[in-house]
């Protein structure tokens, strides 16, 4: 089983260059960062993970911005997304962000993406909460399409261009997209058009018993499990649950950092090392 990091990549947290440089050095195998454009002051979507929202969520760097300084001084770390909110982006520009960032990195990201939480933003972008994973399912398959084809071209209710030439390809066919997400309604779209689930482990996670929830669904669709990987978003850094998950057949567990500065992350770095053996 892989282990990463995740982490908020913020005008305050310690440097994506240094981090990546940090991260291959000690053996991690990735790095994940999510994504929020903007957090409206109007603070109506009540955040699932309590009441206050965190600093973080409104100083995070752009994803691919944060992720390209990791991936110019690293050589093997993969490069992930945690996640990307699809819906939210334009499908065009978005394929062209992961596929120079594939091509880039030498064939190294890792395409977490996922519906969203918090209405407003997502209105600001125009975009209607009950039609998000509709939308995004149009942006996938579309955008894979985009990666793959010369003369690419899709026409559906949320996605819709005449054929084009869109390059570079990225060298991966295409890069593995992860769906976030723990219901079924998730796990029925994975098995239909993503190549992985990236579930968060902060609620509890049994691990043979979501293994075999996955493979349910995707033995129902026809899908064969060895196309999926599964990975577990904020896993506790205790080697009993990793060593349980790995038994599993957990592919990756990514272990949550602070939004902190880099003595602080550096330290808990130190921590987690003892983790890799």
């Amino acid at each position: 089983m892989k282990i990463g990091v995740l982490i908020f990549a913020t005008d305050y947290t310690i440097q994506m260059d240094e981090l990546g440089t940090e991260l291959e050095s000690r053996g991690f195998e990735s790095l994940f960062v999510p994504e929020h454009t903007h957090i409206p002051a109007s603070r109506l979507s009540p955040w699932p993970g309590g009441n206050e929202l965190p600093k973080e969520y409104s100083h995070s760097y752009d994803p691919f911005v944060a992720l390209s300084f990791a991936a110019a001084v690293t050589q093997n770390l993969k490069l992930g997304t945690g996640i990307c909110l699809l819906p939210q982006r334009d499908t065009i520009t978005t394929a062209k962000s992961v596929a120079s960032l594939d091509r880039m990195s030498g064939g190294r990201f890792l395409f977490g993406i996922g519906g969203g939480w918090n209405k407003e933003e997502m209105a600001h972008h125009g975009v209607e909460y009950k039609l998000r994973f509709a939308r995004m399912k149009e942006q996938v398959v579309a955008m894979k399409a985009l990666w793959r084809e010369e003369n690419a071209e899709f026409h559906g209710e949320y996605v819709n261009f005449d054929a084009s030439w869109q390059h570079p390809k990225p060298i991966q066919d295409p890069p593995p997209v992860l769906l976030g997400g723990e219901t079924d309604y998730t796990l029925r779209r994975i098995v239909d058009y993503c190549d992985g689930w990236l579930p968060r482990a902060r609620h509890g996670f049994d691990a043979a018993l979501n293994m075999a929830r996955l493979k349910t669904f995707a033995d129902e669709a026809g899908r064969d499990m060895a196309t999926l990987s599964v990975n577990v978003f904020g896993a506790a850094p205790d080697k009993g649950i990793l060593e349980g998950f790995s038994e599993a057949g957990i592919h990756r567990s990514i272990l949550p950092l602070p939004s902190a500065d880099r003595d602080k992350v550096l330290s808990i770095l130190d921590d987690y090392q003892n983790l890799l053996s």
